[in-house]
Parts: C-alpha cells; structure tokens; sequence
C-alpha cells in the first residue's frame, strides 16, 4: 500500500512563480540573485502557513543552481538541485530554533560555518521558530551572523519577530510575508482539487479558504479532511456541515424577515440555529459579518472588499438594494452592542433575540409609519390657514387649508428609517394632529394657493444618542434650506398670543428634553417692539441647546406665522445670599427666624458653637 503524502507536503511550491500570494517579496529575492546583491542575513517573519521556510528553501536551492533559468529559476537538472530535491545536499543546512536554543547549539553552528562549500557556491543555514533561542544564543551568535564568510548565508524564520532582539534585527533583511487572501487559496485548492481528480464546488473551497484565516497550509490540510469525508465530490453542503459552520442563507433569511417587520419568522430561524448546536455568539459575528457585506455592497467602488464566490456577490448586491445606508448603520451598531454585552448578560439568549427586534423595529416602524408622518409639510403662506396647535419640529402631521391640499410623496425611504431610528432610541410626544381654520378673506386665499410652501421640518432625538452632532448639523443645514425657500412672514402678534405659544411648546418638548422644557416655564417671555421676544434664563449655557433652541424658533415661527422676531436670552439676576457654614452661623440663621431659641439656649444654659 502506498504511503498517502498529505498535500500541504505534496503540492509544496518548489519555485518563486508557484509561491502563493507572495509576489512582491518574490520578485525582490529574484532581483537579489540576478544582481547579485544577496544579503549576509534573511529574516522572513509572518503568519502561520503563509510560505516563510518555503521560500528560504527554494531560495536556497536557485543560489546553488549551477544553471539557473532567465526568470531566477532553479533548473531542477544540476547535481546541486538533485542533492536538495532527494534531501542529500550538504550545502543546506535546517535548524529548529525551539528544540535547539542553546548557546551550545549555536557554537556549533558557529564551527560548522567555517567549513566552505563542496558543491556550489553557498552554505545556507536555515533556522526555524528563531524567536525561541535563548538571550545567550542570540548574543553568542550576533557576530557570526554580522561578519559570516564570503559563502554563509543565514536565513532567519519566525512567526513573532517581537520576541527578536534589536541588535539581531539590525543585521538582517526583514521581509513581512503577509497572509494570503481568500480567492488565493480557493483559486489554489482548486488547482489542487482538479490534480487530484476532485469536483469540488466554488463556494465549498470559498468556505475553506475563509475558515483556514490566511495560511494556506490550514486550508490543505482542511481540504484533505473533506476529501476523507465525502470521497471525490465535495458540496457546500458537506463542507458547513463538517467544519461546524452555519450557512449564508440563515443570514439572508434573517435579513429579509427584518425589512419585512416578521419578528416571529426571526424568532424561529434562531430557534433552529441554536437547535443545531450553534453557539449563539457565532451568531452575532457572522450577522455583523453579513451587515458589512452589505453595507460595502451599496457603493460599486467598495464591492471588491467582499471575499465570496461571484454567485454569492450577486446574492449580496441584490439584498443590499433593499437595505437603506441608515438602517445598516444602526443595525451594525446594534449586533456590535449586543456583541460586547453579550459575555455579560445572565440570559444569553434573550439578549440576543432582543437585539434582533431592535433590527426588526427600525424597518417595521419605518414601514407601517403614516405617509404623512414621513413626508414634509406643506407650509401655508399666511397664519390664519395654519394649524393652531402646531407641532414641535421633527413631528410631521398632515395640515390642510382653505383651498390648497397637501400632497404627499409616495417614497421616502431614508426618512422613514431616520424617524425608526429616533423611536428605538427613546420616547418622544407624539401629539394629535388638529385641522386648521379656514379663512374667509379671498386675498389670502390666493396667496396660499399661490406660494404654498414646502418646507422639511428637523428630526429631533433625545439627548445622549451617539449621533447628537451629525443631527445638530442636519438640523442647522436644513433650517438654512428652509430659510432660503421660505418668503418673509410677518404677522403681527401680541403677548397673549406670545404666551400662549410659549406655554405650547413647553408642554409638547417635556417629553422630549426635559431639562430645556424646565428652563422655559421658569420665567415668562416678553414682547418688547414688534419683533423682539426677552426671556430670562439661569445662565447663557442656555444658548448653546441648539438643539432646543431650533425647536422652541421654529414652533413660534409656526404658531405665529412671523419669521422676522429675534430671540434674546437675558440672565436672570439674583441677590446673593449669605450662606452659614459653621454651626454658629446656622443657628443665627435659624434663631433669626425662630427667636425662641434663643430663649431656650439661656434656660438650658448652653454655651459654645451650636
């Protein structure tokens, strides 16, 4: 019986060009040989099965060759390159750093190299795992490898090159093998699979290379257990089952079932995923795994970042169409919560499937929303034609007048998921809407109809979300559309109708910011001239709500249909209070209000600092 040569041994690159995913490091070492610019000292230093001692052996074997090739190439014919493939060549020689890191060790390495070469024109001392010589050995070796003879060259493997002392690095050429991508590998095994006369599907092999994480010594090794296990014809199918890995389209279905709102359908396919002995957390990277992919699926220059067959590209670019960006920030923010909670939580599972709610939440709200709460609205051009209980900016309403309708758009999709996004992160008043009155003056009628105007209204979100500055912007900027769209309203307006406005919005924003809310119902405003509207405030920090104060200009601006009045904050002043520190000054406090303890300090006859 033959003995079996697993194929990380049997498909070993035997020269530069069959080297795997490592052309730049290469083609320098070709360069090198062709000039003959070779270094005394080589430290290739990388990943796990990424080619570090393949390429220190073949280079090796090309410096012997007698009759090397145009391309740097070993001839495979010269006595030398017969000596290295049948093992015999005394010219190279292999040492393992982890089994022999002595200082003894290396002085007998240090004695070998002054013996030249027999055949050939370089003795080469490959030594693997160098990370793991002692200090002493590294020290006992530093002068042979800086000044070696004409003939010794030394090259130097290691998979943690922090581990290596300065002065060891200083003296050799370091090359950073990088590890190898995944349409490398899978493009290798299957090479690989049609010499070995396997048929093996592209998105069995994808999964290999994908599950050996960039050394592609793992992804052969894996490759033989696959053959093992399903014979000549290895399916995708065999592969996930065998490797423990959960299919692709657990994922797809899960995403589909978010965009539709079917959270029991979601509820279920978990069920079955962790029936199957799938460990939840595995979950929550690959469906962060999958929210990325489809995020780079939305723009055509980021797509070649996604590592998957061309089949299931397309499966990724066609579901990205329906994802909207908004919702695929804040789903990934979500899992990546979930992901760093999840060590902590006491129910596991609950956990999760509350994260995956949260997802549904932000499509289903956006979908079963009321056209009207996500379309802006239609401005009229004069007061009495508005609503007269307005609502606070970031709350659409309908809104209808005497001979104008408000019209709807039928698509707004990235609206709609921004509003889900700002009802998942907290509660806010949602008012009902109220119809206007209609106006009896004709003229203004015309007007309306005349320069409706359409004006998008700021999303509000609760204070602490992690996206307060971009909505600050957003607002800013689409207040500054709107002032630009918007013609000049100034209908006058008294106190009363002033107060009643304030106390309006004072209600409708508690909810909202709690805290500004406070501030405004402290001190009522006043009406001074035509167009400006004084309130006192505790201090300026005040002002910088601008947040609250978009809000609190707007509503006004709404109810009473007047642009032209200027806000002005004043700090309200207070007498300064003495306060009592010590024991003696709190009881003068208290005797001033309450003068018989005064009395009964004399009685009981109490002395000292009270």
């Amino acid at each position: 019986m033959e003995n079996f040569v697993v194929s990380a041994r049997k498909y070993r690159p035997i020269t530069f060009d069959t080297v795997v995913g490592q052309s730049s490091i290469t083609n320098t070492l070709k360069n090198a040989i062709r000039n003959n610019t070779l270094a005394q000292a080589f430290l290739f230093c990388g990943p796990r099965g990424v080619g570090k001692t393949t390429c220190a052996r073949i280079m090796a074997k090309t410096i012997n060759c007698l009759n090397p090739t145009e391309n740097m190439e070993a001839c495979n014919e010269c006595e030398s390159c017969r000596a290295f493939n049948n093992n015999a060549s005394f010219n190279i020689y292999e040492l393992d750093a982890a089994s022999n890191n002595s200082v003894e060790d290396i002085r007998s390495l240090v004695d070998q190299v002054r013996i030249p070469p027999q055949i050939g024109q370089y003795k080469v001392y490959i030594i693997d795992e160098v990370h793991m010589l002692s200090a002493a050995a590294f020290n006992a070796f530093l002068k042979t490898l800086e000044e070696p003879p004409a003939y010794a060259k030394f090259i130097l493997a290691t998979t943690e090159k922090h581990k290596i002392i300065p002065t060891i690095l200083s003296r050799c050429q370091i090359f950073d093998f990088k590890r190898i991508t995944v349409d490398d590998i899978a493009k290798h095994l299957a090479y690989v699979a049609q010499s070995e006369g396997v048929n093996a599907e592209p998105e069995a092999l994808n999964i290999i290379a994908q599950k050996a994480d960039g050394a592609l010594r793992d992804a052969l090794s894996i490759f033989d257990q696959m053959v093992s296990f399903s014979g000549k014809n290895i399916t995708y199918k065999d592969v996930i089952d065998n490797l423990n890995v959960l299919d692709y389209d657990y994922y797809f279905q899960i995403v589909d079932h978010i965009l539709r709102g079917e959270t029991s359908n979601i509820l279920l396919i978990l069920n079955d995923i962790i029936s199957k002995g799938f460990e939840p957390q595995h979950f929550v990277s690959g469906m962060g795994n999958h929210l990325r992919s489809l995020m780079v699926c939305k723009d055509p220059s980021t797509v070649q970042l996604l590592e998957v067959s061309e089949q299931l590209r397309q499966r990724y670019l066609t579901q990205s169409q329906a994802c909207p960006m908004p919702f695929l920030i804040r789903a990934l923010e979500i899992n990546n919560k979930c992901d760093i909670d999840y060590r902590a939580a006491n129910n596991k599972r609950l956990h999760l499937e509350i994260a995956l709610l949260k997802m549904c939440a932000l499509c289903s709200q956006a979908l079963n929303m009321p056209t009207a709460q996500v379309q802006p609205v239609q401005m009229p051009q004069n007061r009495s034609a508005q609503n007269t209980n307005p609502i606070p900016s970031g709350v659409s309403t309908p809104s209808t007048s005497s001979g104008t309708a408000t019209t709807a758009t039928t698509k707004a999709p990235e609206p709609a998921i921004q509003e889900a996004t700002r009802r998942v992160d907290g509660p806010t008043n949602k008012p009902t809407p109220q119809q206007s009155q209609p106006n009896n003056s004709t003229v203004q009628q015309s007007t309306v109809q005349q320069s409706t105007i359409q004006q998008p209204t700021p999303t509000l979100r609760p204070r602490g979300t992690t996206s307060s500055i971009s909505i600050n912007k957003a607002m800013q900027q689409a207040e500054q559309k709107a002032e630009e769209k918007e013609e000049t309203w100034d209908t006058p307006f008294t106190q009363e109708q002033l107060g009643v406005a304030w106390a309006d919005f004072v209600n409708r924003y508690k909810n909202i910011s709690p805290n500004f809310a406070a501030a405004l119902s402290k001190y009522t405003p006043k009406l001074i001239g035509n167009s400006e509207i004084h309130f006192n405030v505790d201090n300026l920090l005040f002002e910088r709500d601008t947040e609250g104060m978009s809000a609190l200009r707007h509503h006004l601006k709404q109810s009473l249909h007047n642009n032209q009045f200027q806000l002005k904050p004043e700090v309200m002043e207070r007498p300064a209070e003495i306060d009592a520190y010590t024991d003696k000054d709190k009881f003068e406090k208290m005797a001033e209000e309450r003068p018989f303890l005064r009395t009964l300090q004399a009685e009981l006859k109490l002395e000292g600092d009270l």
